[in-house]
C-alpha cells in the first residue's frame, strides 16, 4: 500500500497538467515499514527525454543520485517515481514495464485534454512480467494527528 497525503496527490496533479502535452516525471521519497510505503516529500524532475516526450520519460542517472543521497541523508528511501500520460489512460504501457523494477510504486496520473483525470499505483511483480494495481490511502489529518482512513493512528 502507497500512503500520500491530499497535498501530494494534489501536486502530481499539477505537475501532470502544468507539462501537458508531455510527459512529466519525479520521485517519491519517504519511509517503507512492512508492506505500507508512506511518502514524505516529493521530487519533480525534468523528463530529459530528447524525443517523442509526449509518450515517454527519461530519468537521468545524476537525478537518480542525487534524490538517491538526498533520500538517504534524510534517513529516508526512494520509494518510487510518478508520471503522467497525456491523453492516455493511467496504465502501464509496456515501455513502462520494460523500464520498471520490482518493489518500486509507479504512479501514473492520466492527464486529458490539459486537466487531470485520474491517478493510480502500480507495482511490478518480482519477475516483471506483469504491473500489479497498489493500493493508495489518503490518510485523513485531525487535530495535528495522522489518523489512517479507518480512524485508527497510523
Amino acid at each position: 500500500m502507497l500512503i500520500l497525503t491530499d497535498e501530494h496527490r494534489d501536486a502530481i496533479r499539477a505537475h501532470g497538467e502544468q507539462g501537458y502535452p508531455e510527459e512529466i516525471c519525479g520521485f517519491l521519497v519517504g519511509k517503507a515499514s512492512g508492506d505500507a510505503k508512506t511518502v514524505s516529500t516529493l521530487l519533480p524532475i525534468e523528463n530529459i527525454r530528447e524525443e517523442n516526450r509526449t509518450r515517454r520519460f527519461e530519468i537521468s542517472p545524476d537525478d537518480f543520485y542525487r534524490a538517491d543521497t538526498a533520500a538517504r541523508q534524510q534517513g529516508k528511501s526512494i520509494l518510487g517515481f510518478y508520471h503522467s500520460h497525456p491523453d492516455h489512460p493511467a496504465r502501464p504501457s509496456e515501455y513502462d514495464r520494460e523500464h520498471a523494477w520490482p518493489w518500486y510504486s509507479y504512479i501514473i496520473v492520466a492527464i486529458h485534454g490539459g486537466k487531470a483525470v485520474d491517478l493510480t499505483s502500480w507495482v511490478l511483480r518480482d519477475d516483471g512480467s506483469l504491473f500489479d494495481p497498489e493500493e493508495i490511502e489518503f490518510p485523513v489529518l485531525e487535530a495535528g494527528l495522522l489518523w489512517g482512513a479507518a480512524g485508527e493512528d497510523a
